[in-house]
């Protein structure tokens, strides 16, 4: 028997590329930041084939908020130390 559903990497992959049009119009920043965004998905690839979602794009999704959390926490620790070490000089 064949497999009905494709494997999720190159599932992936094909939904990435889905989005070229939607990428053409942005701006070149723009553009960079998107690319980053896609490989934020490829990154959490391995979570996103465990998932069992029929739509690729929720994990495209979950994917960039999970790496923008991260982000948001690593700024949110510097901002701290920064405001420990200016509280440390006075």
């Amino acid at each position: 028997m064949g497999r009905t559903v494709p494997s999720f990497r190159p599932a992936l992959e094909h939904e990435i590329e889905s989005w070229k049009d939607f990428k053409r119009a942005l701006r070149p920043q723009e553009q960079e930041i998107l690319n980053k965004l896609m490989n934020f998905a490829r990154i959490h690839a391995d979570a996103g084939s465990l998932s069992a979602r029929p739509m690729l794009s929720e994990i495209l999704f979950m994917s960039f908020a999970i790496e923008q959390e991260k982000k948001i926490e690593m700024l949110e620790r510097k901002v701290k130390e920064l405001e420990e070490k200016i509280k440390g000089k006075k």
